[in-house]
């Protein structure tokens, strides 16, 4: 059942939950920023419009840059606004920004220790019919070494709006992961959102129920593992299905306490399989508690174009997927 505890959207299984694109919750978080903060400023590699930076761009003309087709100059100009005292959000498509751009941003933002915001939008294969030069799968395992970043995937547009205002009220450089499709509006104003910290969004339906497997899920992708953890659960099976929104500094404490009962993991993430949030958990319970786990996710493959649901059930990463990952884990424990 869903947890109480986080005041979760109570129409999430209904058919007419509300939808609404990541990206619509990280233009709402900026403006509401650029309102309270004068330091705010905002940029973007001509794409405004398409990363929601358009609000705050209409709003403050003043404090907003476009730099044009030119991500490696944005971060550039980001990193000297940043040592100047202004906090910068930097927007653009993931595979553009801190995909082209990589290499500059590391230098100029990462190893400075820039107070500066990459906002990646169009990430994973929830980009559709753009294909694979816009469809972001590998970006988390591109950045997730860098020394000093912190990375949040918010699981719809609310969490998101609330990731954008962490990120900005917090010093030092961060990515913000954002989807192109609408999706499922999961949390509410009122659900509890800690950066650096995991929240058990599925309980088991009774007190004396034990889960047999944890699902651990990153942004949108949450919602297939709620809808499968809802399906499982009239089968019999018992499961806890944690929200996983801070991949960088990772929640090492809650991934111990989410699994001490059930002690088999799978994940759930609209990414490669290799580097993402899978990887994570994988490098944390090597070292401590090895546990049987298995991963939904993109198989080290490129995705074609097509709708985001067709995709999802193409490439294994759809509700009966992780249904059938949970069952095969809890052959294998």
């Amino acid at each position: 059942m869903l947890n109480p505890k986080y005041k979760l959207n109570p129409k999430i299984f209904d058919t007419d939950v509300e939808i609404n694109p990541t990206r619509a919750g990280f233009g709402e978080g900026l403006l509401e920023l650029g309102d309270k903060n004068p330091n705010i400023v905002g940029l973007t590699a001509d794409l405004s419009e398409s990363t929601k930076a358009d609000k705050f761009e209409k709003k403050y003309p003043d404090r907003f840059f476009d730099v044009g087709v030119a991500e490696q100059d944005m971060a550039a100009v980001a990193a000297g606004l940043a040592v100047s005292g202004k906090i910068p959000f930097i927007s653009s498509y993931a595979t553009f920004s801190p995909g082209k751009n990589w290499e500059t941003i590391r230098t100029t933002i990462i190893y400075n220790k820039a107070n500066v915001k990459i906002a990646g939008h169009h990430s994973g294969v929830m980009t559709g019919p753009d294909g694979c030069t816009h469809q972001a799968t590998e970006d988390i395992a591109s950045v997730r070494s860098w020394p000093g970043l912190n990375i949040i995937v918010p699981c719809d547009s609310i969490e998101a709006k609330k990731a954008t205002i962490i990120a900005g009220d917090t010093e030092g450089p961060f990515y913000l992961r954002f989807s192109r499709d609408k999706s499922a509006v999961m949390t509410t104003d009122e659900t509890p959102f800690e950066f650096g910290k995991m929240a058990n969004f599925w309980i088991p339906d009774s007190p004396a129920g034990e889960p047999q497997v944890t699902i651990f899920a990153m942004g949108y992708m949450l919602y297939y593992a709620l809808l499968a953890a809802k399906e499982l659960e009239t089968e019999g099976i018992q499961t806890l299905v944690v929200n996983a929104p801070t991949i960088k500094p990772f929640d090492t404490e809650g991934l111990l306490e989410f699994t001490k009962i059930s002690r088999a993991v799978v994940t759930v993430e609209d990414h490669q399989v290799m580097g993402g949030l899978g990887g994570v958990i994988a490098e944390y319970l090597s070292k401590s508690t090895p546990l049987p786990m298995e991963m939904v996710a993109l198989q080290d493959t490129f995705a074609e174009s097509g709708k985001p649901k067709e995709l999802l059930a193409k490439y294994h990463m759809d509700v009966p997927d992780i249904k059938e990952a949970v069952k095969k884990i809890i052959g294998r424990k």
